[in-house]
């Protein structure tokens, strides 16, 4: 089965960054304004409140016919047969998650440093998130902020696709793509958007915009 393009926009469903905003309708607004690529994470639900809430956003997704990717979980990503699931650094090792997983199935790999950048490519996930590359919003307890140059030195280290993530904004894009990235990950910059549709637009614009290298 040839694995799908991983690159632009990707949106991450945290119900804790803006708990009044239904996920169903956040998925739904993205979809419709351009993104593909979606993740829930909730590190705080049981697992049967996170499995109910996973299941209509795994439902939606197939029908909108986006990705839908389950964060830290492989067993929540299994029982909603979701795309794939995004692992941590504390997560299930990715050679387990593998097995778990089966061959067909997305597997995403957060790191933070070159070292855990080597070590992800070596294993061969399908993408690696990076950063924090700026200081995040929806997160306290978050890795040493990398910035773009820290971005710009790992990318010739593996030949993976790159979502940067931490802190991105529209006006971070051109920068992050220019310094090697392939997408975006984005949480509170849509989640606690005015306008979800639009922002979201203007998201997909720029990263479709041809951009220069970062030097």
């Amino acid at each position: 089965m040839p694995r799908p393009m991983l690159s632009g926009l990707y949106v991450i469903l945290d119900p804790s960054v803006c708990p009044d905003r239904p996920l169903h309708e956040v998925l739904t607004v993205s979809a419709q304004a351009g993104a593909t690529l979606f993740q829930y994470r909730n590190k705080s639900a049981s697992m049967k409140d996170a499995y109910i809430e996973a299941m209509e956003l795994r439902k939606l997704a197939a029908e909108l016919e986006v990705l839908f990717i389950v964060n830290d979980r492989c067993d929540l990503a299994l029982a909603v047969d979701a795309d794939g699931v995004h692992l941590g650094q504390g997560d299930l090792p990715l050679n387990l998650a593998r097995k778990v997983m089966g061959p067909d199935k997305l597997i995403g790999i957060s790191t933070h440093h070159a070292e855990q950048v080597r070590a992800a490519t070596a294993g061969q996930p399908d993408y690696l998130g990076f950063g924090p590359i700026f200081k995040p919003v929806s997160k306290l307890d978050h890795d040493p902020v990398v910035g773009i140059a820290g971005l710009n030195a790992i990318r010739a280290l593996t030949p993976l696709p790159i979502f940067a993530i931490g802190g991105m904004t529209l006006d971070h894009v051109q920068d992050v793509i220019g310094a090697g990235a392939n997408g975006v990950a984005v949480i509170s910059a849509i989640l606690k958007a005015s306008d979800i549709r639009h922002t979201v637009s203007d998201f997909v614009a720029r990263l479709a915009r041809p951009t220069s290298p970062s030097v």
